[in-house]
């Protein structure tokens, strides 16, 4: 790219120096000096005025030209600053500034608090990432220490008088034609984005210095809007209370890196921004800008594939043929070059390397490396020879700077996800900086779990039981790490790897505990080591090294080869949701049989429950945390039940294409498949098995003083004191918008339509009708049979009333009604409470069909945090 040179040389208008003479002044006094000459005139005797008037008047208005054109020029010279010699302009207005020379260079005023960069319009295009290098410290607020703001933007700077234009191009529709014309129509016919005005502090031809002191000032991460959309409060920027972070503001040859502390005033402080900011009418953060050269034109863009494992950067191509699709698609990765292009093995012309927060502490800092190495292991199946390194982050290095792939540590007030997050250029996929983002708490979750699940602090113990939990949470950071990594390597999440025996950490792995021979629940083998397989066979498709002419079939071969191999890729849209029916693909499961590995899950949680009491928090924490610990081991369950739930109505799909030429693309799970996976979600309602012991019941108090109930604590409907039947409440709704989800009882109705031995809507209803509404029971557990027959019921009626519900499952709904108000009345005569609770839920039906605006008149307990700040229904 072209560097600003020397200033040439312009030839410019001379003009004399007046010291302390002003062309206005100049201009008054000739004025004056005409007009005492007229009044002269008049003075004189009638014949010579007339005889000499003709020649005054003439050289009077030549005299009034000169002087009014001198003035003219006098003007000029003020306005553009002419008392300096030509090209110095720039030079004398900047000379009291910091300057670095860098890609955009950069001129920084201490003293007036202001930053400039100077352009010459040689960049052309560029690249633009904001981001946020210190945030506000929430999970639910979304703003952490280092979050990428919105995708890499494609800029160019326009001049516009008085003032240079940052716009933002429009790569959503493109021309991928070497007619300018043909690329200028599409430009053209789509709205671009002016992000900002920049004034012109100073210029010397076609170099102009831009004042970015305000734009750097303005909150570009959109920090107001988002608190304004989660009713957070009203905030605007504070000029007076932001400034230039001059100590993160650099230049260097290939990128600009520019900061700012923005204080943001403002009302109405919600709740979470009342819990995370010292003043919660005044939040500072620190906003970063980064200007980007393109990177050169040896990077070739690779086609995506649905079935490759990579997430996709796609493109509308006007210019495509009229007989081709018009959706451009290819894939995001590094640039990776082999030193030896022929060796099956070559260490890399420029290796990865990422750089860990060096405020990471021990021993996680060492388990993230450990993680983040792992995927030398796939690189190396690919070609290369130690191309992947982790080093810990420089000292003096911004986190932020473009230049450093980044693994970042993030506090927060409350446990959240891990993300990981790239610069990409737009144009073809190249990424340029990765940056992973891991939540600290949440190694801090894995083992509360560990603790609740094994109970390790033995009375007079040596402590090996809790150094067990605490192997298996530094266990999960090492996978952590890998995940985030992968992310920032372009690969999406595969959630129907554990089908296949962990075959990729891009899966969301659940502890895979067993029960050891004495009934106790071991944490020997929770997590694998290592990166799977199908994680070597996903790198290979994204960074293999093939001939030119040989790119496009070696990447069909792998893609066959990956079918033949038995891998499956199943991501997001098909999984996140309870509503989803891919039957492998599951948040949080282990195996490859899902109803097996419920049946599995419900006897660790029998198990960890019977030892659960005291002995699962340490001897210095007050009893209440028991309110805490128990949750997760209550609810150990829950990610497997969604799991069997996806065989219930169930389909088994892929994503093919029609050169794969498969018979049936979608194929209905078998009947007998979800009957298994039916009554295995009955089972986890059985009410002896969700009823805890009183012993254990009595060990929990509330919250001791000093302490706080949370989100994370055990629900409750009786205030302060734990509450056992709303615990159970929240495990049987969990359950029940699995069973009950108005998609999977259409779906449900849909296939026993077409094969009436497959499962029915009203098959499951006429289940919960037995199993639950039918059985009494006596003390806690009728207690939570009885709220749970009320769960049940007012699942029927909300899917009886709700607008978007199948016509034929809400006529199986209005019949589970019917059918449960006949038993109530039949039992008119059932002891207390069971007397009470029938009339109730009679009469709710009642009203229900005499006006259906009634609705469901209650609504469930919360669901506590789970996946991991919780549950996406």
């Amino acid at each position: 790219m072209q560097r600003p040179g020397p200033i040439p040389f312009r030839p410019q208008v001379k003009t004399f120096a007046l010291s302390g003479i002003s062309a206005a002044s100049i201009f008054t006094s000739s004025v004056r000096a005409i007009s005492s000459r007229r009044s002269g005139a008049a003075r004189q005797p009638r014949a010579v005025a007339s005889a000499s008037l003709m020649t005054t008047d003439f050289w009077q208005v030549r005299w009034l030209q000169t002087c009014s054109l001198f003035a003219v020029l006098l003007a000029l010279t003020a306005c553009s600053n002419d008392d300096s010699a030509p090209g110095e302009r720039i030079r004398e207005f900047t000379s009291q500034m910091q300057q670095q020379d860098g890609f955009l260079p950069l001129y920084l005023d201490a003293g007036k608090g202001k930053a400039y960069l100077l352009t010459d319009g040689s960049e052309g295009e560029f690249l633009y990432q904001e981001s946020l290098p210190r945030g506000v410290g929430s999970n639910d607020l979304g703003l952490d220490r280092g979050q990428l703001g919105d995708r890499t933007a494609l800029v160019r700077f326009e001049s516009a008088g008085d003032k240079v234009l940052l716009k933002k191009l429009n790569l959503r529709y493109r021309a991928d034609s070497d007619q300018a014309a043909e690329r200028s129509a599409v430009e053209q016919a789509f709205a671009s984005s002016v992000l900002w005005g920049f004034p012109i502090a100073a210029r010397d031809g076609e170099r102009k210095l831009l004042d970015v002191t305000e734009f750097l000032l303005r909150d570009s991460h959109g920090i107001g809007r988002r608190l304004k959309a989660l009713k957070e409060g009203e905030y605007k920027v504070d000029s007076s209370r932001s400034a230039v972070f001059i100590e993160r503001s650099k230049a260097f040859p290939h990128n600009t890196e520019l900061e700012a502390i923005v204080t943001l005033a403002g009302s109405n402080p919600g709740q979470e921004v009342r819990s995370v900011v010292p003043d919660p009418f005044s939040i500072t953060v620190h906003m970063h800008h980064s200007f980007i050269e393109l990177p050169d034109e040896g990077y070739q863009p690779r086609q995506f594939h649905p079935r490759s494992g990579f997430w996709a950067t796609a493109y509308v191509d006007y210019a495509a043929p009229l007989a081709e699709s018009m959706q451009r698609r290819f894939i995001p990765r590094h640039r990776l070059e082999k030193k030896e292009p022929e060796a099956d093995l070559s260490e890399a012309v420029e290796p990865l390397v990422y750089y860990l927060d060096p405020g990471i502490p021990e021993p996680v800092k060492s388990a993230l490396q450990e993680g983040a190495l792992w995927w030398n292991q796939a690189f190396e199946a690919a070609g290369f020879r130690d191309a992947f390194q982790v080093e810990v982050l420089p000292e003096d290095a911004d986190p932020m700077d473009v230049r450093y792939n980044v693994i970042q540590w993030v506090h927060r007030s409350t446990r959240g996800w891990s993300y990981g997050s790239s610069v990409v250029d737009p144009r073809t996929g190249e990424i340029l900086k990765g940056h992973v983002t891991l939540g600290s708490l949440r190694v801090r979750q894995d083992l509360l779990i560990a603790r609740g699940m094994t109970s390790p602090f033995e009375e007079d113990g040596d402590g090996a039981g809790d150094v067990q939990a605490q192997e298996m949470a530094i266990a999960r950071i090492r996978q952590l790490s890998a995940h985030e990594v992968g992310h920032t390597l372009g690969l999406a999440h595969n959630f129907a790897a554990s089908a296949r025996s962990r075959a990729s950490v891009m899966d969301y792995p659940y502890m895979d505990l067993r029960l050891a021979d004495d009934g106790n629940v071991s944490l020997s083998d929770a997590y694998a080591t290592g990166i799977g397989d199908w994680d070597k066979r996903s790198i290979l498709y994204g960074y293999a090294q093939f001939d030119d002419d040989a790119e496009i079939d070696s990447l069909d071969a792998i893609i066959r080869e990956n079918g033949e191999l038995g891998f499956e890729f199943i991501s997001d849209p098909d999984s996140r949701s309870i509503r989803d029916f891919h039957p492998r693909s599951h948040l949080w499961d282990n195996g490859a049989d899902a109803v097996e590995q419920l049946e599995l899950t419900m006897r660790l949680r029998a198990a960890a429950l019977n030892k659960f009491g005291a002995r699962a928090i340490p001897e210095t924490a007050p009893y209440s945390d028991l309110q805490e610990a128990i949750v997760p081991v209550y609810l150990f369950h829950r990610y497997q039940v969604e799991a069997a739930g996806k065989l219930l109505g169930g389909a088994d799909y892929s994503y093919a294409l029609r050169t794969d030429d498969i018979d049936q693309p979608v194929t209905p799970v078998p009947a007998d498949r979800q009957r298994d996976a039916l009554y295995a979600l009955l089972d986890t309602l059985d009410v002896t098995a969700l009823a805890l012991p009183d012993e254990l019941i009595a060990q929990i108090p509330p919250k001791a003083y000093g302490y706080r109930r949370t989100r994370e604590s055990a629900p409750s409907r009786t205030g302060a004191l734990f509450d056992p039947v709303t615990l159970a409440e929240v495990a049987i709704e969990q359950t029940l918008s699995v069973l009950l989800h108005p998609e999977r009882l259409a779906r449900l109705q849909l296939q026993s339509a077409l094969d009436p031995r497959q499962v029915s809507a009203s098959e499951v209803m006429e289940n919960l009708h037995t199993r639950v509404l039918r059985v009494e029971y006596e003390v806690l557990p009728g207690a939570i049979a009885r709220r749970a027959g009320s769960a049940i019921l007012r699942h029927w009626r909300a899917l009886l009333v709700a607008d978007d519900v199948a016509p034929e499952v809400q006529a199986a709904s209005r019949a589970a009604l019917l059918r449960a108000q006949r038993l109530f009345e039949s039992q008119r005569g059932s002891r207390e409470p069971y007397r009470s609770y029938y009339q109730h839920e009679a009469w709710l039906i009642e009203r229900l069909f005499e006006n259906p605006a009634t609705g469901t008149r209650s609504k469930p307990a919360p669901i506590p945090p789970g996946s991991p700040v919780g549950s996406d229904h």
